[in-house]
């Protein structure tokens, strides 16, 4: 951060020559702090309502484990995703507690500062194989401030399960889709119900699904609508849209 122009900023409201209004905006647009190895956005907050979200895939222990320790002088949780055991034992060690997801591989620090719960958001995943994707999405969901409510395993490779569960993702604000193979699942959901559905393929499948491409493939070729989509594997990506929009349908009035 620049610590010159901070201490100018706070001057002038002191001085009565900038109200507070007008100070939170210049804050947002304050400088980074600069690590060498990392540029962390302190301001992302102010911005953006939510802190920096930490990636952990292809960082060292000792990156993530400094970036952490720069992050957490903010008053709410930092959410650090794609984390391993050893990720998640350095930031222990150096923060005191911390909790751990393993199969969703997301790290919360300051978890005793959960924000409550509101609205609703319905994570629905065609089985039980999407599940790391499908609880990356209700961790963080469920960290940002959302309740969510979890329907696994009722692909539509067995309909029935997913009709009878057609009241519990109806009343949800929006719905995230999680699905391998061939990625039918939010299509089906989508003409279902008039709530916004995102669609995140994952990568589970054999040969010809290509990863989650044929998935991908399917869900950008939807002939429902009211559904987006998100990258292969992306939980936290699909997580982070459905908090923004289920976020202004509680702030909403009510019709």
């Amino acid at each position: 951060m620049d610590v010159e122009k901070l201490k100018a900023l706070l001057q002038e409201v002191r001085e009565g020559s900038l109200d507070v209004d007008k100070a939170l905006e210049r804050l947002k647009t304050l400088p980074y702090e600069d690590l060498g190895f990392a540029k962390i956005d302190h301001h992302r907050h102010l911005r953006m309502g939510v802190p920096e979200v930490i990636f952990c895939q292809g960082k060292t222990v000792e990156q993530v484990v400094k970036i952490v320790e720069r992050l957490v002088v903010e008053e709410t949780n930092i959410l650090a995703t794609r984390a391993s055991q050893e990720i998640y034992q350095g930031v222990r060690q150096v923060l005191g507690t911390a909790e751990y997801y393993p199969l969703a591989r997301v790290i919360v620090a300051r978890p005793k500062l959960k924000n409550p719960q509101v609205g609703c958001i319905a994570i629905v995943s065609g089985g039980t194989a999407d599940l790391p994707v499908a609880e990356e999405a209700a961790i963080v969901a469920e960290t940002l401030g959302n309740r969510v409510e979890r329907i696994y395993d009722v692909g539509v490779a067995g309909l029935h399960r997913l009709l009878d569960n057609r009241r519990r993702f109806a009343e949800a604000n929006v719905i995230i889709a999680v699905a391998g193979m061939e990625g039918a699942l939010p299509s089906v959901v989508g003409g279902l119900v008039d709530k916004p559905v995102i669609a995140v393929p994952t990568s589970v499948g054999y040969g010809a699904s290509f990863q989650g491409l044929a998935a991908l493939l399917t869900m950008l070729n939807s002939c429902a609508p009211g559904i987006s989509v998100v990258n292969i594997d992306n939980g936290f990506g699909a997580a982070y849209q459905a908090n923004l929009i289920n976020k202004m349908c509680v702030k909403a009035p009510s019709p």
